[in-house]
């Protein structure tokens, strides 16, 4: 259940301070050597998983395009935001650089970074999840331990919060509310004996942080309005990085990555309440991961999510409201894939929109929505 907690307030922060970004494409890091980079507690496994040995029946979807490989930056999620002139902005989070990428959605160049290493306002450390929602890019920062709000498309820092409730964040889901915005936050504290363990079953029931944001005089704030998670066998989230929610399904989909008690998503209402059901547990044969939801006229769409083997990633598809499973697919390369993020809005290149997901923590890739739904013969989804 829900544990409603005594509001606290984040910092507003000053107006006119600036983000400290490149306007220019930044010149190539020197690629770091993979095996000396840190483990997420969800890699800690004997054999990574493979496509090529799994028997997980899917389509094959040709990316779009896929961006130019940067490994130095250790991509981790993306989203995408429409600039006033139309423009589809594509946002990446780059853990090892701390920073953001910033690509043109419809080609994949890239255009910018911005921020840097730090913990001051505009500053990150390892850049994990991240949402845009209207004008606004949210991104959680791990080693912060904190979430900051950008506004575009000048990526102008308006403040950051959590620091204080947070202990190792990784995943969001924004939506709004009247005059403010409702963010969930995953919270993938381990247990203090063994930092590559989750904590006992009955220390489980923060996993998620509840935040409202809203304007105040002179800025923004944010308050705490609540944690939840399951502290059952059945319900509890061991490994928590992915988290995305269904307002007019009362519903929340909570990934489950922790591969020894079995990956796969759980169902949870809205108010954190874990409803019984899971999803998936005979399908995802590598790991659970990042999430999206296409919303489609009429109340119904779909559900993807993502199945991160490390030879190529198979995205499941799931009815919107049974959460029937519709099929799979995979892309012709990429694989490894941590965030995903779905923009259904129109454009030139992609007139039914555009799924995006990242490739081997070094890229992104774009999937023409056209091409995933005749793989899957999905009706036509016009977007709410």
């Amino acid at each position: 259940m829900g544990n409603p907690v005594k509001p606290r307030l984040a910092l507003l922060a000053i107006p006119f301070l600036l983000v400290a970004c490149g306007g220019k494409p930044a010149a190539p890091a020197v690629d770091a050597p993979l095996q000396t980079r840190e483990k997420e507690p969800d890699e800690h496994v004997e054999k990574d998983p493979l496509l090529s040995e799994a028997k997980v029946a899917h389509v094959v979807v040709p990316e779009a395009f896929i961006t130019a490989a940067t490994p130095a930056e250790n991509v981790d999620s993306p989203a995408s935001w429409r600039a006033a002139d139309g423009r589809r902005w594509l946002i990446a989070t780059a853990k090892d650089t701390h920073r953001l990428v910033v690509y043109d959605g419809g080609t994949g160049k890239q255009l910018r970074t911005v921020s840097g290493p730090g913990s001051a306002l505009g500053q990150m450390q390892r850049p994990n999840g991240i949402a845009v929602i209207d004008d606004l890019a949210l991104v959680v920062e791990r080693d912060n331990r904190r979430v900051q709000v950008f506004q575009l498309p000048d990526f102008t820092p308006l403040l950051v919060f959590g620091a204080e409730d947070l202990k190792q964040p990784y995943g969001l889901w924004v939506r709004p509310q009247k005059d403010a915005y409702e963010v969930i936050v995953s919270d993938n504290y381990m247990s203090p004996q063994n930092e590559d363990a989750p904590p006992p079953l009955a220390e489980l029931g923060q996993r998620f942080k509840r935040y409202h944001l809203q304007r105040a005089e002179g800025g923004w704030k944010a308050t705490l309005a609540g944690t939840f998670g399951d502290t059952g066998e059945a319900g509890a989230i061991r490994i928590a990085e992915s988290v995305f929610g269904d307002a007019a399904n009362d519903r929340l989909l909570l990934a489950e990555e922790d591969v020894a008690v079995g990956t796969r998503l759980r169902e949870y209402g809205l108010d954190g309440t874990y409803r019984g059901r899971d999803l998936g547990a005979d399908l995802f044969k590598a790991q659970a991961e990042g999430m999206a939801l296409a919303q489609c006229a009429g109340g119904s769409g779909y559900w993807i999510a993502t199945d991160q083997f490390k030879d190529r990633s198979v995205f499941h598809v799931f009815e919107r409201k049974t959460l029937a499973y519709k099929g799979a697919f995979a892309g012709n390369k990429t694989a490894n894939t941590d965030g995903v993020w779905l923009d259904q809005s129109a454009d030139a290149r992609f007139p039914q929109g555009a799924f995006y997901a990242v490739d081997d923590d070094q890229a992104v890739a774009a999937f023409d929505w056209r091409d995933i739904a005749k793989a899957l013969s999905l009706p036509e989804c016009r977007a709410e």
